[in-house]
């Protein structure tokens, strides 16, 4: 169901079986435990219940509505449609405004007063001017549409039922059928009329429409004030406002992990096979996440980010097993991959994936991610425990054994391994940031061996990473490639921001990965490969990387106004995916955590630097 530009339709009459909406076109809601994604249409086509990695009861963006689907419209197919958050918080409103009528969809999930308590999403439309003619449709899919799911009628409820499959109910103000295991609705409605509808466990006795007001007001009212704890008073404030609030609500109210983004399958590329599972916590984004939230004020994110980190590094080193790359909120580490087959994929990129096999690649760089989250949460937040101290030395002396193999490299590539330039810098990284923290807090520590593999690894990134001949960096021990990752290199103090060696690398990645401030991670399309067909988008958080290096390189100018047209590629919510395609509209899952963070970095950096604040060396 895609136009001839490979794009998915855009819906044209409102009816019940619309085709599939583009990724940019949908906001997010969310309650910490599960989150939905809303079209601009009207349509909950995405959400996993009741956890973010459970199985989904709606996919009709990874298929059609058959797959699963919760629409609610006016029948107003003229209507020129938005969408907006309530301001300051992630409370979402859809908008249809036409000559004759006004409507507007509110939709939430309220924050439940207990972490376990089940979601429940809220919607409610309003008929703001004019009348219109309303249809609803709820149709569940348990398991990932897998499942035979059964529609009844319980008292003026419908219950959603299927085997094995945790029960759901539908309540509403206004008089619910079943038709082809759906609920549906479809009524008139006055200027200044409410309908209220909500979906939730179907034991659970606050699934009560009537409620919807008092939800609406009690989840303005969290959302709120807890964005007016930033302390970023910068000229984007709104924008970052906007990451802070995503993030939050990708965050695992229970666990402190944060998913590295909402949703599973969608495409790097149009049509492509690289369809991915993000619902998992990456150790990856620990020192980006560390850092923004301790940059906006929100010490306690951070802290409860680094607790679960910590429970992580227990569990590895009371286990004496290896850092998981990435893990469950709940801390388990095997994500089995599978494919189903059974679903179209979002405009036809199949196989949709659930699971990673990631779990079972072999990455040094997290190494030094999770050394500069620890170091940072100790210099800005809680100082480490005795035991959190013990792990991390094992970690550190673990990695002075190991630093000098190959591995898969950041991006996870699925080609051979190889002595990648960026798991070098990390390796350098965890030894520097461990070396720092130990004569900070005066803790115990091998400081000659650290110290000693530190400059060791410092001397091997510049005999065998440092390419003469090319003039710059390059990805992998023997290779001529270039990679965006190495735009972590001044960001995380490796080399001078204003180094002519790095100058030259700088200059060099432009040429070759920059297209109109939208970033490639590497391009595949020489003698190494990455293990996949094809090709993939412009990365977003390598962009916001760029913003930043070239603002430290002392490019100011240049880096506003990259920064300002990066801006100008988010959705109308502010909200971004993992990428880009040509044309700057999105791909992969959405929204992703990791492109808010950097957006929030480079956001924060570049607003000193243009009012001339002095800029603190970080770490």
């Amino acid at each position: 169901m895609v136009n001839p530009a490979g794009h998915p339709q855009q819906p044209q009459n409102g009816l019940r079986d619309e085709a599939q909406n583009p990724i940019e076109n949908h906001g997010i809601i969310g309650d910490m435990r599960s989150a939905a994604l809303v079209a601009d249409t009207g349509s909950i086509d995405f959400c996993c219940w009741p956890d973010f990695d459970s199985p989904s009861i709606f996919s009709a963006l990874l298929d059609t509505p058959d797959a699963g689907i919760f629409q609610l419209s006016p029948l107003l197919p003229d209507a020129r449609r938005q969408q907006l958050y309530l301001p300051e918080t992630n409370v979402l409103m859809t908008r249809w405004i036409a000559k004759d009528a006004v409507v507007e969809v509110t939709d939430l999930m309220p924050i439940a007063s207990d972490v376990d308590d089940l979601p429940r999403l809220v919607r409610r439309i309003h008929v703001r001017h004019g009348t219109a003619r309303v249809r609803m449709l709820c149709r569940v899919r348990h398991d990932y549409g897998r499942a035979d799911t059964q529609a009844q009628m319980a008292g003026e409820d419908v219950l959603f039922t299927a085997l094995e499959q945790p029960a759901l109910r539908l309540s509403a103000t206004t008089a619910l059928t079943i038709e082809g295991q759906a609920a549906v609705a479809e009524f008139e409605m006055e200027q200044g009329e409410i309908a209220e509808f909500m979906l939730g466990g179907a034991d659970d006795e606050q699934v009560k429409a009537t409620r919807c007001d008092c939800d609406l007001k009690s989840t303005v009212n969290f959302w709120q004030h807890w964005s007016r704890h930033s302390n970023y008073r910068g000229r984007w404030r709104e924008t970052v406002n906007r990451s802070a609030l995503a993030l939050k609500l990708l965050t695992s109210r229970k666990h402190g992990g944060i998913v590295a983004a909402a949703t599973f399958g969608l495409p790097e590329e149009e049509g492509g096979e690289r369809n991915w599972d993000y619902r998992y916590t990456w150790i990856r984004d620990a020192s980006f996440t560390v850092y923004a939230f301790m940059r906006l004020g929100y010490t306690e994110e951070a802290n409860d980010f680094m607790k679960w980190v910590r429970e992580r590094m227990g569990d590895c080193c009371e286990e004496s097993t290896r850092l998981g790359i990435l893990y469950a909120l709940d801390g388990r580490e095997e994500l089995p991959e599978e494919n189903l087959e059974h679903l179209s994929g979002y405009g036809g990129a199949t196989p949709v994936r659930i699971g990673n096999e990631a779990y079972k690649q072999t990455q040094l760089d997290i190494y030094g991610e999770l050394m500069d989250a620890v170091y940072l949460a100790n210099k800005y937040g809680e100082a480490i425990s005795h035991e959190g101290w013990k792990h991390a030395t094992r970690l550190v002396n673990d990695l002075c054994e190991t630093w000098n193999t190959k591995d898969v490299g950041i991006w996870e590539m699925r080609g051979d391994d190889q002595h990648f330039l960026h798991s070098r810098l990390m390796c350098w990284v965890a030894l520097d940031r461990a070396l720092r923290l130990s004569l900070k807090r005066s803790l115990p520590a091998p400081f000659e061996k650290w110290d000693k593999t530190r400059q060791a690894i410092h001397d091997d990134i510049w005999e065998n990473f440092w390419d003469p001949e090319l003039g710059h960096f390059v990805q992998h021990k023997g290779s001529k490639n270039l990679d965006a990752s190495m735009l972590l290199m001044p960001l995380v103090r490796f080399v001078g921001a204003s180094d002519p060696k790095w100058i030259k690398t700088l200059e060099a990645i432009e040429r070759t990965l920059v297209r109109d401030g939208m970033v490639f991670r590497y391009r595949n399309d020489d003698d190494y490969g990455d293990g996949l067909k094809g090709d993939e988008g412009a990365f977003v958080a390598c962009s916001f990387w760029y913003v930043e290096c070239l603002a430290r390189a002392g490019r100011i100018e240049q880096a506003h106004l990259e920064f300002e047209q990066l801006l100008r590629y988010a959705n109308p919510l502010g909200l971004y995916a993992e990428e880009f395609d040509t044309h700057g509209h999105h791909l992969g899952n959405t929204p992703q955590a990791l492109s808010h963070l950097a957006l929030i970095s480079a956001a924060s950096f570049l607003d000193r630097k243009l009012e001339g604040s002095q800029t603190l060396w970080q770490p």
